[in-house]
């Protein structure tokens, strides 16, 4: 009953927990949540417990700022790797202060992917012929209705190859006294990792529980009294049906080809 008082009436020093879970492409809900948290004089620290295969590369890149937006007001903010934390779901993790992963969660995932599915054969089997009018050679690249030229697979290449930069050099901004810069790009070629081989490669902290991370958070706060805070996920039907509500389907699969995602 303690507990319950204290989460539904959160005065005194708390440690605020988030949970980001499922495929990333709308990260708005949680941010706006994280600039809240930050902006909270009771929240001394946050939590951020992380089960995501990833997503868009924008939506977490806006996860991953909100992340260094908290730290700046000199909050830390430690991660707790659930199942998955992978592609953007490490993305996201990289930003903060320290990270714990399960023996057994699976991470890393480390790169980009497009990609493209040509129904060219099967509309013609069908009769059926499709024509873009466009204002130059690229406009309607990925169109499903036409195989790639060697020069889109190539100006594609060059796309992916620029992301996985940018991930990269994220993870080395707050990384880089743990894992090196040459055996980041050794191991960033989508390849997947137990959380005990995260920890040897030196991409987590430590092996532990959402509590561990909780009792971390404590004590990087500096506030050993601070008590959790559990901030609940605002769910749909849908959403809890088949894990993305109809808004975050219809982005994966209009808005961006662009992901920091494991594919499974």
């Amino acid at each position: 009953m303690k507990e319950f008082i204290l989460s539904k009436f959160p005065v005194g020093h708390r440690i605020a927990v988030l949970k980001l879970s499922g495929v990333i492409v709308n990260p708005y809900p949680l941010v706006n949540k994280i600039e809240r948290l930050k902006d909270s004089k009771n929240v001394v620290a946050l939590v951020l417990r992380v089960d995501s295969p990833g997503g868009s590369v924008g939506a977490s890149q806006e996860i991953y700022r909100a992340i260094e937006r908290f730290k700046s007001a000199g909050k830390p903010v430690v991660i707790s790797m659930g199942n998955v934390a992978a592609s953007g779901g490490y993305y996201v993790s990289a930003a903060g202060n320290y990270i714990f992963a399960n023996e057994g969660t699976i991470t890393g995932s480390i790169g980009v992917i497009i990609q493209h599915v040509a129904y060219k054969k099967l509309v013609e089997k069908l009769g059926i012929e499709a024509t873009a009018i466009k204002t130059g050679k690229f406009k309607d690249t990925l169109s499903p209705f036409r195989e790639l030229t060697q020069e889109e697979k190539e100006y594609l290449q060059n796309l992916v190859n620029e992301a996985l930069e940018q991930f990269i050099q994220a993870i080395l901004k707050y990384r880089s006294n743990k894992i090196s810069e040459e055996k980041l790009r050794e191991i960033a070629d989508g390849r997947i990792f137990t959380g005990r081989q995260a920890l040897e490669l030196g991409l987590v902290d430590e092996l532990g529980s959402l509590y561990d991370a909780i009792e971390k958070a404590k004590e990087l706060s500096g506030y050993r009294d601070a008590k959790p805070v559990f901030i609940q996920e605002e769910k749909s039907l849908l959403k809890r049906l088949v894990g993305a509500d109809l808004e975050e389907i219809k982005i994966i699969n209009a808005y961006t080809p662009l992901f920091y995602l494991m594919d499974y």
